[in-house]
């Protein structure tokens, strides 16, 4: 182990033993690198501060209350909740307008994006997209129909499935074998798409 997965332990330690002043060095120590995250994904310095006092909040929080388990990684844990954090921020923007998945960080396969787009990359972009689309093209109609309106048209499932006169977990049916089809040609045409 390094010294500072120790010294995080050994302040995690000094903390519950009654030491108070251990979990401001904690959370000093680790700070900056959590806000830094929070600020690439949120792009909003105000909103990313407001972000991670509640993530250290809920942390200390977990802590206090015995749920905490010391493996080492304190560093990938705080991480962890603030990106959960953040998640759920725009989970509650969601519910005051429609929030598109390249606003929440994700691309039409679901990975996360944590920093700006070079030239390089939205022209990779560009290439992965047009790739993307060429293989919905091969679907069956009603799985590339439900991903068209999904990813291309940003209907939400319940909007997919009234204007398909379908139910809900059909049109959600659908979405799951197009996604199947989807990956089974990725690998097939052993493309990239990263």
């Amino acid at each position: 182990m390094n010294a500072e997965v120790l010294s995080d332990k050994k302040l995690l330690n000094s903390y519950l033993s009654g030491n108070r002043c251990a979990i401001s060095q904690l959370i000093e120590r680790h700070s900056r690198r959590v806000r830094d995250y929070v600020t690439m994904m949120v792009k909003d310095a105000d909103l990313a501060d407001d972000i991670v006092q509640e993530t250290f909040i809920k942390a200390v929080r977990v802590i206090d209350s015995g749920r905490y388990t010391d493996n080492g990684k304190f560093l990938s844990w705080i991480l962890r909740i603030a990106h959960n954090q953040v998640i759920d921020h725009f989970r509650a923007q969601k519910q005051n307008r429609m929030l598109t998945e390249a606003e929440a960080g994700y691309d039409v396969l679901g990975t996360l994006r944590i920093a700006e787009n070079s030239i390089e990359d939205e022209m990779v972009s560009a290439q992965i997209e047009a790739d993307v689309r060429r293989l919905v093209e091969e679907l069956p109609d009603e799985q590339r129909e439900v991903v068209r309106m999904r990813y291309f048209a940003g209907l939400s499932f319940k909007e997919i499935a009234e204007q398909t006169d379908v139910s809900i977990n059909t049109a959600l049916g659908r979405m799951r074998y197009a996604l199947i089809n989807l990956r089974r040609m990725i690998k097939e045409k052993n493309l990239i798409l990263s």
